[in-house]
């Protein structure tokens, strides 16, 4: 009889966690509006706390909040912003300020990849993404840090495992998101006498969201899948269930940490696409790369 490894069961964190820890707290949540921060809102949305989706796209904002609203019963509102522009994200916490007269949380989440060699990326290609995945937490950072101060809370960046080896295709997300997890930690040192902490998140594969469908190879093309310790993909409410921890009081003593979700799959984490074949020519594998999205 074969062997079956064991696999993580996926839990709500309204089974493991009180329902109201969160009661008159406020969420601001850059990329909010879908995927894995949405998911992470949701999570605190659960728990007691009204949000503040941010994101460029107004009309995808408007029908997320809805949703939102609808599906925990709290308040959620949307603000449309660009991370790369300072001054939409003033006007943004502004509104938020406004509207609830506080924020307790931020989550830095706006982020943009794609699959690309250093060969074939351009300046402004590589620029983009650092101006999404970097500049935009520093704006961020910048735009609340007046108001976490006041209400003694938290941030948590949203980062990835892909800079931790180096990864091919993947200079310009590796680059932007080391900058991500420096900043959290500055942050976390000279804001902790003020009375923030400030931690990250680093997703693994995470199933049904826009960046695995970007970063996997085609179907039926020959890859190395990625090698589970937990027995499974990771799915959105293992980021959300690490959110509510880290924005808990139980994470009170927990600051300037970088906490990965991946199941375990670093430890075995291999290259998706033929290797050295795709980096010597990398046009013999372009057909099994996703076209960008």
């Amino acid at each position: 009889m074969a062997l079956a490894a064991y696999v993580a069961p996926i839990v709500d964190s309204t089974s493991v966690f009180k329902p109201e820890i969160f009661k008159g707290k406020v969420l601001f949540c850059t990329g909010g509006g879908s995927g894995i921060c949405r998911g992470m809102t949701e999570a605190v949305m659960r728990h007691g706390a009204s949000a503040v989706i941010v994101g460029r796209n107004l009309d995808r904002l408007t029908k997320a909040a809805k949703e939102l609203s609808e599906a925990t019963g709290q308040k959620c509102i949307p603000a449309q912003a660009d991370v790369r522009e300072p001054k939409t994200l003033q006007n943004a916490v502004q509104k938020t300020i406004e509207y609830f007269g506080r924020i307790d949380f931020v989550i830095c989440g706006a982020a943009g990849n794609f699959l690309a060699p250093i060969s074939g990326l351009s300046e402004n290609a590589f620029r983009t993404v650092v101006g999404i995945d970097t500049l935009g937490t520093f704006n961020t950072i910048k735009a609340t840090i007046a108001h976490v101060r006041a209400s003694k809370g938290s941030y948590i960046h949203v980062s990835a495992t892909l800079h931790y080896n180096g990864t091919p295709f993947q200079a310009h997300v590796s680059a932007a998101k080391a900058g991500v997890d420096a900043l959290s930690a500055v942050l976390a040192v000279e804001e902790g006498p003020h009375g923030i902490r400030s931690n990250v998140i680093a997703p693994g594969p995470i199933a049904d969201t826009e960046g695995i469908d970007r970063l996997s190879v085609k179907d039926g093309q020959r890859a190395r899948d990625f090698a589970f310790p937990s027995g499974r993909l990771g799915n959105i409410k293992d980021i959300a269930n690490a959110t509510v921890f880290l924005f808990s009081d139980a994470a009170a003593y927990i600051t300037g940490q970088i906490l990965p979700v991946d199941g375990g799959c670093e430890h075995l984490r291999g290259f998706q696409l033929p290797y050295p074949q795709a980096v010597l020519d990398p046009a013999s594998v372009a057909d099994m790369i996703k076209p960008k999205l």
